[in-house]
């Protein structure tokens, strides 16, 4: 083991000791950042949603003969008629309490209802990211290799015009194309038969035109980053040496050329996954799913300012949590980065 000539301890150790501080000071400052954030993001979501137009209590009340009386201690119940600097307080402290409100609309605690959405929307979300993942990384692979092919060019045309279609037209043209060959409506049917497998696949069924909107707009985004990944690496001087050592053509993309372009794809999918998840709002409310994209959908028309605020505060936190798993992974799996 080499020792340092003034009898310290050894280089080696120091030099894990160094790395050691050098990742605990990385994390610390993006796990910072990712709390700065967030504490933004709760400021934010409550200011923006009092600009939205409307009367909760009059929504409450709609078609009900109310007096003035009534409606003053109904706004005071709900606590609207407080100045604004009060309710951020109450809000700021339910939050950091986990106390996220009760809905105006539902009566009922909001972190309940959220937590009752939640599943829907991983599932949708999840699937149609898993389904996105492995036929983007496909069809980038084999397109980047075989630049300026016809299958190139058809399959990056389609993914940039895919890329930069609304999901909720995409989704509302795959209704009127596919109509009463899928459900529209709903995660489940009204008859909902017996049994695992029966109650399974009539999940599945209803999920297909969800996800296959999802899927359609979000695989175009890791093919095309995974096509221009691969086609830096294409002209890299280690491929040259591979194919010089006689590799076939197919060891070389698959043992050399990919395992390096994977770099940003894989951290595009931590990065998308939060946004995919805060985009489903129109899709759900396209397909009537019953998630938080739906949830948010119903609370806008109140407004329902505790329900907004709650799905906001959970929707934007998982955009921010999976932009800090993807800074730390790609710190991992990118010597370069560690050692800057």
């Amino acid at each position: 083991m080499t020792t340092s000539t003034t009898g310290g301890p050894p280089a080696a150790d120091l030099d894990e000791r160094r790395a050691g501080t050098s990742t605990a000071r990385f994390v610390a400052g993006k796990a910072g950042g990712a709390l700065a954030s967030l504490v933004f993001v709760m400021m934010l979501g409550f200011l923006l949603f009092r600009m939205i137009p409307g009367d909760p209590v009059a929504t409450m009340t709609r078609d009900r003969p109310t007096s003035p009386e009534q409606l003053a201690q109904l706004r005071e119940r709900l606590g609207v008629d407080e100045p604004l600097w009060r309710q951020f307080l109450d809000y700021a402290l339910g939050l950091l309490s986990g106390d996220l409100g009760t809905s105006y609309l539902y009566n009922r605690p909001v972190a309940t209802m959220i937590g009752e959405r939640l599943w829907p929307t991983v599932l949708l979300v999840g699937t149609a990211t898993v389904l996105a993942v492995a036929l983007g990384m496909w069809l980038g692979i084999r397109a980047a290799w075989k630049r300026d092919s016809a299958f190139d060019r058809v399959h990056t045309g389609v993914a940039l015009t895919l890329w930069s279609v609304p999901q909720f037209w995409l989704g509302l043209l795959l209704l009127i194309a596919t109509q009463g060959l899928f459900p529209s409506r709903g995660m489940r049917s009204p008859d909902l038969p017996e049994g695992f497998l029966a109650q399974t696949l009539d999940v599945a069924w209803h999920l297909t035109l969800p996800c296959v909107t999802l899927l359609a707009v979000i695989y175009a985004q890791y093919m095309l980053v995974m096509r221009s990944s691969l086609l830096e690496e294409m002209g890299s001087e280690y491929l040259t040496t591979a194919r010089a050592k006689g590799l076939r053509d197919d060891l070389v993309r698959r043992r050399h050329a990919v395992p390096n372009a994977l770099l940003p794809a894989v951290t595009l999918v931590f990065l998308q996954f939060g946004m995919v998840v805060s985009g489903t709002v129109t899709v759900e409310a396209v397909f009537s799913w019953p998630g938080l994209g739906l949830l948010t959908y119903d609370a806008l028309r109140g407004p329902d300012l505790p329900l907004l605020q709650g799905v906001f505060v959970v929707l934007a936190g998982s955009v921010i949590v999976m932009n800090l798993l993807a800074e730390l992974l790609y710190r991992e799996l990118d010597p370069r980065v560690r050692a800057a």
